[in-house]
């Protein structure tokens, strides 16, 4: 093993033991996310996870990215005014116990007007970037907290957040349409109708999320269609807010394999055709991006 690549998010925690040639040694998960450690317990849980791996005596190096760069993780990483280069080589050093711990985070990337942050997606762009050096348009990346992203010249010039997917989680957990929702069935014809309905009417969203629960009262619509309706027309409103970003760029989309095939026909509806990177592949390539800045420094 020459290094860890660790992507640390709200809720997860994700570790891969890298060999000398690149390729992965092992993998492991934990549900030990930021979102649920205090300060104290970033170490621990951390060496819970991979203590296993660990070599008895020396140092291996371990490069992170996400919200253990938080202000609430382990140690706070600064943050990067775009326009930029998505990583920088002078990494945050994150305190350790352990002696065998060299533990650097990532920075994210900030955009004071409109103000907007990112954490995580930075080394996914790298990643991405690795791949495509010559690409310049629009990155998507889809989530909790979806990202629109321009890119040129090997730099991010601007981007901007869409909490589609916590509005998502929150109205079909915590509001009335709760009652409607509850599957995990899906209509593909809802879900596209839904997009075009928000697409082009945005201004009625509110009413329309209404009318899924009128619908299933007082036509009997079923749950996977009331489900798939609502997430097309949240993303569709998200689409029609980030016309300036997607109308005539060229456009990829980064993340998980059912949320960005989702994202993908919803822009196919509308005439853009898309094309997909898995967003777990592109974290490594990114952390490995990161790696390889760090030793050409180092050395």
């Amino acid at each position: 093993m020459d290094w860890i690549a660790v992507d640390w998010g709200t809720s997860a925690l994700r570790a891969w033991g890298i060999g000398g040639n690149g390729a992965v040694l092992w993998a492991e998960h934990s549900a030990d996310g930021m979102g649920g450690l205090s300060v104290d317990d970033f170490e621990p849980a951390f060496l819970k996870l991979v203590g296993q791996h660990l070599p008895e005596t020396g140092k291996i190096d371990v490069i992170a990215c996400g919200m253990v760069g938080a202000r609430q993780g382990w140690v706070e990483a600064n943050y990067r005014a775009v326009p930029c280069l998505p990583l920088d080589p002078d990494m945050t050093r994150a305190p350790t116990d352990d002696p065998r711990l060299r533990f650097r985070i990532i920075s994210g990337l900030c955009q004071d007007a409109p103000a907007d942050v990112m954490r995580g997606e930075e080394t996914q762009i790298a990643g991405f970037q690795s791949l495509n050096p010559t690409f310049d348009g629009v990155l998507c990346l889809p989530g909790t907290h979806t990202k629109w992203v321009q890119v040129s010249a090997g730099e991010v010039v601007s981007f901007q957040t869409f909490m589609t997917g916590d509005m998502f989680a929150a109205l079909s957990a915590h509001s009335v349409l709760r009652h409607s929702v509850q599957t995990d069935g899906w209509d593909a014809k809802a879900f596209t109708a839904g997009v075009d309905d928000a697409v082009s009417r945005p201004e009625k969203l509110a009413a329309r999320l209404f009318s899924l629960r009128a619908e299933g009262l007082l036509h009997g619509m079923p749950p996977a269609t009331a489900r798939a309706r609502l997430s097309g027309l949240l993303i569709g409103a998200e689409l029609a807010a980030a016309r300036p970003y997607w109308l005539g760029q060229a456009i990829a989309i980064i993340g998980a394999s059912s949320l960005s095939t989702s994202y993908a026909n919803a822009l196919a509806g509308l005439g853009v055709t898309a094309t997909i990177a898995d967003g777990d592949a592109m974290v490594l390539k990114g952390l490995a991006a990161a790696r390889a800045q760090t030793s050409e420094v180092t050395s």
